[in-house]
């Protein structure tokens, strides 16, 4: 593709702030890291469903400290900061909530078969052969305004599968290009951050309750970890071997291991090694 066209801020706040189901928008043309610029913002008191988004970020990071590619005009890179009031052992399932946002949001507008690893990576592809395309991270910001939560969300767009890092667990990298995807950043962005909104709307009204709301189950049919032989990585030389059995209610994969024992596991790096 030629030189990719920037977003226009203007335009975004008119659909998604001026009516919309958001407070605030805006766009930058490069920044360090649309999270650290948000936990900054939550700290000097920005309002509930703040959005950032960054053409190119220059420090973009993901789960574990990885870091994120971000080359300009050719992903989505963008953060919300969330003041739910909800227990904590509900704000816990937000990047899980926004992993079935993007996920639904990818298959419904684009046509590719997306699924999601374990807890929120984003995978593209045809059911045999998975590649990274998005992640997600969420960071809890304690502050005078009580406790908020800035959520933010890398997605490949038009990058070359040449040209992206190999992801987590060994994953080669993609994007909705190099799955064949024809997109337009501006619908795509406006398509996913309504489809977050509705989904927080619903999980807040239900009290954070994921079963009341439907998203426990939504979240396990797109759940492509489920069924799978894995590995969990939990720091240092420990890991979990077994069969990814469930997602519990709090969130946690339940992995059997072979000798029939259950475990549930709230923090790891998961790997798929196979098909059970």
């Amino acid at each position: 593709m030629g030189v990719p066209v920037l977003l226009d801020g203007s335009r975004l706040r008119a659909r998604l702030v001026d009516g919309g189901p958001y407070a605030a928008l805006d766009v930058v043309v490069s920044t360090g890291s649309t999270n650290t610029d948000l936990v900054a913002a939550a700290g000097r008191g920005a309002a509930d469903r703040t959005v950032l988004i960054a053409e190119e970020q220059l420090s973009g990071r993901g789960r574990m400290q990885r870091q994120w590619t971000s080359q300009r005009g050719h992903g989505l890179f963008l953060s919300v900061l969330l003041r739910p009031e909800l227990p904590p052992v509900a704000i816990s399932w937000l990047p899980l909530i926004a992993g079935v946002a993007l996920a639904e949001t990818v298959e419904r507008t684009t046509g590719v078969h997306a699924t999601l690893k374990w807890p929120n990576d984003l995978l593209l592809g045809d059911g045999d052969e998975w590649s990274k395309g998005a992640g997600i991270l969420g960071e809890a910001v304690v502050g005078p305004d009580g406790m908020a939560i800035v959520l933010g969300m890398g997605i490949n767009v038009f990058q070359r599968r040449e040209d992206l890092p190999r992801g987590a667990g060994g994953l080669p990298a993609t994007s909705l290009a190099a799955e064949g995807a024809e997109v337009d950043r501006e619908e795509f962005a406006v398509a996913l951050l309504t489809a977050f909104a509705e989904v927080d709307d619903r999980w807040r009204a239900a009290g954070g309750d994921v079963v009341a709301c439907g998203l426990l189950d939504r979240y396990r049919r797109l759940c492509g970890t489920l069924g799978q032989q894995v590995r969990v990585e939990l720091g240092g030389d420990d890991q979990l071997l077994g069969v990814a059995a469930d997602i519990d209610e709090t969130g946690r994969i339940v992995v059997r291991t072979p000798d029939g024992r259950t475990t549930a596991v709230s923090a790891g790096d998961v790997v798929h090694l196979r098909r059970a």
